[in-house]
């Protein structure tokens, strides 16, 4: 009798049950890019025990060029990903039914950039210099948009493409970089290398990013999996602001290259975009997602309108 019920115990915690011996649903959460700080909530909710108390085993899976966040999970072997607001659109105007659930970093944190002893520090000032730009995706839309609205026309600079390598711009090969001011930013000021921040909100370009999404199938069979799911994290990436020399250690673990100097910069310099405002953590705006379907339109990213309340919920974020 006794090795039978060793026996069985056994079975349970391989199949997933949980301390209080209810069965624990698995997920998968795609990130949008490798593991770092940047994604320091969904850490912090994993390794403090929110999901294991939400009934939940997830399984964070790092993204980038290779695991793009939509296509996994519009695949159907995973539940959640991570990517901006903007590309949540356009996979819905492709016929992709992905679904916004919660704004992260509510205030972007894509750049444009300079060293600080080229004295450029507006669109005006990229007239007759040599500016990076990101092709094909949301940054290249961001920085396309502020140029617009600056009113410089892209035939008064000229355009190089340009990938990850800061080398170029450290060596004054490009005179402007496209990057993110928790990364790329952090990443010249740590090789001695002072900058300029010029900041698309600043000429009314302003959308989300690192936008939680799931699926309509996942939304409409499993919401309560769903809202536990949001819950949790959302818990996970309040505790990563209050703490984020805690969060930074957590993340840490996540990545044998990671260093705690560069991942708490990184925590620190995200907090501002995370919580610009009183408003919870994961909020989002209706005008704001009116304002990135414009954007879209108006760069011919979209072909057509979107019906925009079948493209994000709010019901699983306290405002």
């Amino acid at each position: 009798m006794k090795r039978m019920l060793s026996a069985l115990l056994l079975v349970a915690f391989a199949i997933g049950f949980g301390s209080a011996g209810e069965a624990r649903d698995a997920v998968t959460v795609r990130l949008k890019w490798l593991n770092q700080a940047q994604f320091a909530g969904y850490y912090v909710a994993k390794e403090k025990g929110y999901y294991d108390a939400a009934g939940l085993d997830v399984s964070i899976q790092p993204g980038g060029p290779d695991f793009p966040a939509i296509q996994m999970v519009a695949g159907g072997n995973e539940q959640f990903g991570v990517t901006d607001a903007d590309q949540v659109l356009v996979a819905r105007g492709k016929g992709v039914p992905v679904v916004a659930l919660a704004a992260i970093y509510r205030k972007d944190p894509f750049v444009l950039f300079a060293l600080k002893k080229s004295s450029i520090d507006s669109p005006a000032g990229f007239r007759g210099k040599t500016v990076g730009v990101k092709l094909g995706g949301n940054e290249e839309l961001i920085y396309r948009a502020m140029l617009k609205r600056a009113g410089v026309a892209a035939s008064e600079l000229k355009e190089v493409p340009v990938k990850f390598d800061l080398t170029p711009l450290l060596t004054g090969q490009v005179d402007v970089w496209p990057g993110y001011v928790i990364n790329e930013v952090l990443a010249a000021e740590e090789k001695g290398f002072p900058t300029t921040v010029i900041w698309p909100a600043d000429y009314g370009i302003s959308l989300y990013a690192d936008t939680l999404f799931t699926t309509e199938k996942m939304l409409s069979e499993h919401p309560n999996t769903v809202k536990a799911f949001v819950a949790a994290t959302l818990k996970g990436w309040n505790e990563a602001i209050a703490h984020p020399e805690e969060a930074a250690a957590i993340t840490v673990k996540y990545g044998s290259r990671l260093t705690l100097a560069h991942e708490l910069a990184m925590m620190r310099a995200s907090i501002p975009l995370l919580k610009p405002d009183e408003a919870s953590v994961g909020t989002m705006d209706a005008a704001v997602w009116s304002a990135i379907q414009k954007m879209l339109l108006d760069g011919g990213f979209l072909k057509a309108p979107l019906d925009l309340n079948a493209a994000y919920t709010t019901k699983f974020v306290t405002p």
